[in-house]
């Protein structure tokens, strides 16, 4: 077996690459962005795709074995590479952002479908936002794309 027959295809679409430089500065889908604190609703907005755009993730039925039925889930995927001069703090600013995200889609399902918050949901109720919204988060290791500090 070749080991490309193993490796899921991505569609190009539904990949949200966010770059991080050693100068501090952002990158996602190759424009930049000037604060760091806009990245958790360009995230949701393209995880979620609600207005169904082409340029971000598909979003598509599936069957949910908890549910019983079809839901909508995103198909998207955050792609996030840093060099590795990126600092600490804008690092963690990064995945902060990406975490409030998630978190917040999440929250959003729940509160749509269940009438109460993500942390407060039945064990079972868990599994279906889990299965609607996954956490999906693909961190490359650290790279010298933009150089030495």
């Amino acid at each position: 077996m070749d080991i490309n027959d193993e490796v899921p295809k991505v569609n190009e679409r539904n990949v949200l690459k966010i770059l991080v430089n050693m100068y501090d500065q952002l990158l996602v889908n190759g424009e930049p962005m000037q604060n760091v604190n806009q990245l958790k609703d360009r995230t949701k907005e393209f995880i979620a795709n609600p207005n169904n755009n082409p340029k971000m993730s598909e979003v598509k039925l599936k069957f949910i074995e908890e549910l019983g039925r079809e839901d909508y889930v995103s198909n998207g995927i955050v792609s996030l590479q840093s060099d590795k001069g990126t600092s600490y703090k804008m690092y963690i600013a990064v995945q902060n952002q990406l975490t409030a995200a998630f978190n917040e889609l999440r929250n959003e399902y729940s509160n749509r479908n269940y009438g109460k918050s993500f942390e407060n949901l039945t064990e079972n109720q868990h599994k279906v936002v889990q299965k609607v919204i996954p956490i999906s988060i693909s961190e490359a290791e650290p790279s010298n794309y933009g150089g030495h500090r």
